[in-house]
């Protein structure tokens, strides 16, 4: 079951295609990450889902019926710009944000206590917002997103202005309310963290839905023949042992062997005939097909389009 569908989105601001015909499909229960460069049209998507904009034609399903008003509460948003009120009490602000999202002060108060000591802020209630640095600032944002306990959560580059170990606090506690029931939309420029938390993508370009589904199958459908190669032998014969039906990209060299990263430039070669030639130089210990990253997939598919788009022009 999808939690949220958004069908043949079209948005237009003035003479500016926002949004072209975008549909995605977001599972109940999963980390959806919605991808694209700057500009390709993620805000505006993201808009449409929270209601602070409407499209010019198309609809969004929330758990079967159309979004409305109604569903508000059950949605909750982490905006990239953060906006705390600077002259408010960290508690204060905490507060008064749990209470407009519909908590009883009783259960606000309950859930901010158990939040602020996960996450080791409980000296921070008394003091002012602009006492905050830029990553302290999100994570009473992130609590405050989260605590009334939405079903659908929006993140919008959660981990920007976070060091590596908060950034990992919470990645972890992204994936837990997953393992909880939330389906979770997360949008980000960093690659790494969509392999990390995502289960299934959608990249946006130029206004265009150009990728999306299952993370692994995209991965798996972007895999090219590459193989990455690990070997003990002579080093000195791959030259002369990979013909031109093959090409090393990446060669390093160690005692006794090496690693290797071999494209098949043949299409009527297989990944055993290069496995048979490898073995006549040495000792394979490991063979595998090379997955892409989803930087490598996010590079290619956005210049891929790109370049589409330049020869229609």
């Amino acid at each position: 079951m999808n939690t949220l569908v958004a069908e043949n989105i079209v948005k237009k601001y003035a003479n500016h295609l926002a949004l072209d015909e975008v549909s995605i499909e977001v599972p109940k229960g999963s980390v959806f990450g919605l991808l694209g460069p700057n500009g390709a049209g993620k805000t505006t998507l993201i808009r449409i889902i929270n209601q602070i904009t409407a499209p010019d034609t198309g609809q969004v399903l929330f758990n079967g019926e159309r979004l409305s008003q109604k569903h508000i509460s059950r949605i909750g948003y982490l905006p990239e710009e953060r906006g705390l009120y600077k002259k408010m009490t960290v508690g204060e602000q905490s507060m008064y944000l749990c209470q407009l999202k519909g908590m009883s002060k009783k259960d606000a108060l309950l859930g901010l206590k158990h939040w602020f000591e996960k996450f080791e802020i409980q000296a921070w209630w008394d003091k002012k917002v602009e006492e905050l640095s830029k990553g302290m600032a999100q994570k009473v944002q992130f609590i405050t997103t989260v605590l009334h306990k939405p079903e659908l959560l929006i993140f919008d580059e959660p981990f920007s202005g976070f060091d590596p170990i908060n950034a990992n606090l919470l990645k972890n506690e992204i994936l837990q309310l997953r393992d909880e029931g939330a389906t979770i939309i997360f949008s980000t420029h960093n690659m790494s963290s969509v392999e990390e938390v995502c289960d299934h993508i959608a990249l946006i370009n130029k206004s265009k839905k150009i990728i999306d589904g299952d993370i692994n199958t995209v991965r798996s459908n972007f895999a090219s023949d590459i193989y990455d190669i690990e070997f003990n032998g002579f080093f000195s014969k791959l030259e002369s042992t990979l013909t031109s039906d093959y090409k090393i990209l990446d060669a390093k060299e160690a005692p006794n062997g090496g690693s290797l990263k071999v494209e098949v430039l043949n299409p009527q070669m297989t990944s055993n005939d290069l496995l048979g030639k490898m073995i006549s130089f040495g000792t394979i210990s490991s063979f595998k097909k090379h997955i892409p990253s989803m930087n490598d997939i996010f590079i290619k598919a956005v210049e891929e389009t790109n370049s589409q788009t330049e020869k229609t022009q």
